[in-house]
C-alpha cells in the first residue's frame, strides 16, 4: 500500500489513485496549507465524464459491512479518523488549473473528521428493517459527490438490531477501485479492533 492512496503500483488500475507527484506550487486556503498535483490520466477522464454529466451516480462504488455483535461507536469513528488520516486519496479533492483538473490534498491534521450518520431501524417491524435498510443502501449509493468541494468517500451507519449493524461506505471511483474496496475492509476492521480494545495512537 502507498502512503498516497488504496493501490499498490502494478496492480488493478493503479493510474485511477496514483497520480503525477511531481507537485505543483502550494495553495493557501483559509491559512491552511493544501498541496496541489496533476491529476493522473485515469482521474482526468473520471473527471471530465462528471463534467458532461454533473451529479451522476454511475461512478459511485459503494461498500456494504456487515456489523454483529456490540458495536462500539467511537472506536468506529475514530477507525474512520485513522483510515483518512493514513490515505492522502482520502483527502483528495479536484480543482481546474490551466483548464485541466489537478488533486488538491488537504493534509492530514488539518482535514475535517468524516462524518457518520446514524439512522435506528429497530422501531420499526423486523420484516421491514431489511427493506428499508436495502432502500436507503441503495439511495446513499446513489448520492452523488462534488469532486470540487469533496469529501470523495462517505460512511453512513445503519441499526438494525440490537446488536447487528450495516456499515455503508461509498467511494467516488476518481479516487478507488474495486481492489481499493478490498483493503479498505481490512484497513478499517483492524483499525477498528485497534480502538475497540480501547488502545489510542499514543499507545499504538
Amino acid at each position: 500500500m502507498t502512503k498516497a492512496g488504496l493501490i499498490e503500483p502494478g496492480l488493478e488500475e493503479p493510474q485511477a489513485i496514483a497520480g503525477d507527484r511531481r507537485p505543483a506550487p502550494a495553495m493557501q486556503e483559509a491559512a491552511e496549507e493544501v498541496f496541489v498535483y496533476p491529476a493522473a490520466f485515469a482521474q482526468e477522464r473520471l473527471w471530465f465524464l462528471d463534467q458532461l454529466e454533473p451529479g451522476s451516480p454511475l461512478y459511485n462504488m459503494p461498500l456494504a459491512l456487515a456489523l454483529r455483535g456490540r458495536l462500539e461507536v467511537p472506536a468506529l469513528r475514530s477507525a474512520l479518523c485513522e483510515i483518512a488520516r493514513r490515505h492522502e486519496v482520502l483527502r483528495t479533492t479536484f480543482a481546474v488549473a490551466g483548464g485541466l483538473p489537478v488533486q488538491v490534498i488537504t493534509p492530514a491534521e488539518a482535514a475535517a473528521p468524516p462524518p457518520l450518520p446514524r439512522v435506528d431501524l429497530t422501531p420499526l417491524p423486523p420484516a421491514a428493517r431489511g427493506r428499508e435498510g436495502e432502500r436507503l443502501a441503495a439511495a446513499e449509493a446513489a448520492r452523488p459527490f462534488d469532486l470540487a468541494a469533496g469529501p470523495l468517500w462517505r460512511a453512513a451507519l445503519l441499526r438494525l438490531a440490537g446488536a447487528d449493524h450495516l456499515l455503508l461506505v461509498t467511494l467516488h471511483h476518481i479516487v478507488a477501485d474495486g481492489w481499493s474496496l478490498a483493503v479498505l475492509g481490512r484497513e478499517l476492521g483492524a483499525c477498528y479492533a485497534f480502538y475497540a480494545a480501547g488502545r489510542t495512537a499514543d499507545t499504538a
